[in-house]
């Protein structure tokens, strides 16, 4: 169960990362977060971090 719920979780911080990372950019018009640094940077971190949990759920499941 800990399986799916990793791989889960890591795909929704990737996916939510790369919107993160294109609104930063300027790539989405009509959004508060448009343009601003600060998304652009902690965009491309969320996704490492959902790769990274994606790499565990991934583990664990092999294990089994």
């Amino acid at each position: 169960m800990r399986g799916w719920f990793r791989l889960t979780l890591g795909l929704l911080a990737v996916v939510v990362g790369a919107v993160w990372t294109v609104q930063g950019l300027g790539y989405v018009e009509d959004s508060v977060m448009t343009d601003q640094r600060v998304w652009a940077v902690a965009g491309p971190v969320v996704v490492l971090v959902g790769l990274v949990v994606l790499w565990f759920g991934l583990r664990a499941r092999r294990r089994r």
